[in-house]
Parts: structure tokens; C-alpha cells; sequence
């Protein structure tokens, strides 16, 4: 029964969005079936005001996107175990359907080896999807559900069961990349990934630039990513394309300082631990159309 399978939903705030994170708690609290439990973290800020029920954590600094996550999962039990997955929304998201947890329970009861599944991001105002908010190569038509190897981080459901065998999200990545980190892994274990167009986050369109540490952390991240996750023969060719991609795209001076920047740290700074994917999810990447060297 899908009734049976139990959400949570962390939030990380920055306390800059008070308006917006209790309209947030409100559109999950508005969801068709069991209630959905709540975890609001107030990374490196104290809380606004929040409705009875809700579980909280204030954070003394701010341990970037994945970390705050982390410690968001931690607060519906070890590895989340108290809930039976886990909802990544951003708080300045809001879900405009009712029936978005249903649906998810649906998905999650009806294949055992779903582990994380990716939503539709929708700009409130026009609808649309901006292409990077489509978590595969082919993104021209993102009403288009499919398995993937990645997913969007605040928008996004991973079954608890996947974090221990896959580990949590990748802390010292601070922010970008660390939803590839999880997913790969999560691949590694033998999960699957999928992107579910009728499962909607309402979010204003943004671009990721507005970050000051954007193309640092892209850069290094990447190479993170490569050297944590890919056999070795791949870390060249993957890291080498995405090189020759970043010139290719002729950034502005700025941005391309601060990406070789990142570049550097990601091979001069530790990653964390490295545990290599197996040859065969390797090719299942492939089959999945993204090979990781792309």
C-alpha cells in the first residue's frame, strides 16, 4: 500500500525567505494522503517563526548545500530511517499540486529499485522549464519522463534505504555537482534514477551565475567528481571534455579565471574518499546516454 510509505521533506534556509519557506511548508502541508513530515535548517541563520510539528535544526555556520541537507536528513533519524524518503526542496520553491506526494509514494511502491526520483521545475510566471533544469543530454522536451543519471538537488526524492549503501551528499562540495556525486553512487548500488514530469516544483528562473563561488566550485567539483567516482583511465578523458566544453563556450575573462581557479583546487585540495564505480555502471551510464566523459 502506498499509504504506508512514509515522507519527509528537509528545507535549508539562509532565514533571507521567511515569506516564501512558510508558503513552502504549506504547499507540502496542503499534499493528498498521509501528512508529510517536515525538517526546516536554518544553515548558518537563525529561524523564522515555523508551524508546530515542524523538526529544526540551527546551524552556528553555513555548511553549504549539501552539508545543510545532511544534517536535514539526520533529523528524521540516522540515514533518515524514520521516514522511508526523503524530499530535497529549495525554500523558495513551492509545489502547486496536491497529489505530488501521492505520486511519489506511487513510483517508490510500485519499483523496489527506484531510489531517487528528479522533478519538473517550473518557473511560477510562464511554466517553462529551463533546459538545465532537465537532468539529460536530450532536454528540448521536458514534459518527457525517463530514467537519467542525475537529478536536481531542491527538487528531488531519494529513498532513505539509498544512503547507506550510497552515502550521504558529498559535504565538502559546499554546493554544484553534489546531486552527480549521490546519483553515481546511488547507480554504483545498483538504484535507478528517474525524472518524473508530472511531479512539479513551482521556482522563479534563475541562473546559477548569481552564486559568487559559481565557476570555482563547477570546476572544482568537477574534478572532484571525477577523481572520487570515475576508474582511472576515465578521469582524464571526462575532466578533458569538459575542459575543452568550458573554453569551447568562450566565458568572460572573470569567469574563466575563476574557473581554472577551481580547476586547480579540485586537483591540490582533498576530495573525500575515493571509491571508483564498477566497469558496469559504467556501461549502464552509457546506455542511459550519458557515458561519464560528457
Amino acid at each position: 500500500m502506498s499509504d504506508d510509505f512514509r515522507l519527509g521533506a528537509v528545507i535549508i534556509t539562509m532565514g533571507n525567505r521567511p515569506a516564501e519557506l512558510n508558503a513552502l511548508i504549506e504547499s507540502v502541508r496542503a499534499q493528498q494522503g498521509p501528512p508529510v513530515e517536515l525538517a526546516v535548517v536554518g544553515n548558518g541563520a537563525p529561524l523564522p517563526p515555523l508551524p508546530a510539528g515542524v523538526r529544526t535544526a540551527e546551524l552556528p555556520e553555513n555548511l553549504g548545500i549539501p552539508g545543510g541537507r545532511n544534517v536535514g536528513i539526520e533529523l528524521f533519524g540516522p540515514d533518515g530511517r524514520d521516514v522511508d524518503a526523503v524530499l530535497f526542496l529549495d525554500d523558495d520553491g513551492l509545489l502547486p499540486n496536491t497529489d505530488s506526494a501521492e505520486l511519489l509514494r506511487q513510483a517508490f511502491t510500485a519499483d523496489p529499485s527506484l531510489g531517487i526520483v528528479s522533478f519538473r521545475i517550473a518557473d511560477p510566471e510562464t511554466g517553462t522549464t529551463q533546459r538545465r533544469h532537465v537532468p539529460r543530454l536530450r532536454a528540448s522536451d521536458p514534459m518527457h519522463g525517463s530514467r537519467v543519471t542525475t537529478f536536481l538537488g531542491g527538487a528531488s526524492a531519494v529513498r532513505s534505504a539509498v544512503f547507506p549503501q550510497a552515502g550521504q551528499l558529498p559535504a565538502e562540495f559546499f554546493y554544484a555537482h553534489e546531486e552527480t556525486d549521490l546519483a553515481w553512487r546511488a547507480l554504483d548500488a545498483g538504484w535507478s534514477i528517474d525524472y518524473r514530469p508530472d511531479v512539479v516544483l513551482y521556482h522563479p528562473a534563475t541562473s546559477p551565475a548569481r552564486h559568487a563561488a559559481y565557476f570555482h566550485n563547477i570546476a572544482r567539483n568537477r574534478v572532484w567528481l571525477a577523481r572520487r567516482n570515475l576508474p582511472a583511465p576515465l578521469v582524464p578523458l571526462y575532466l578533458g571534455t569538459w575542459f575543452l566544453l568550458t573554453v569551447a563556450r568562450r566565458p568572460s575573462g572573470s569567469a574563466l579565471k575563476a574557473w581554472l581557479g577551481g580547476f586547480r583546487a579540485g586537483w591540490s585540495e582533498s576530495c573525500g574518499p575515493r571509491r571508483p564505480m564498477k566497469w558496469s555502471t559504467v556501461w549502464r551510464l552509457t546506455r542511459l546516454g550519458r557515458p561519464p566523459i560528457i
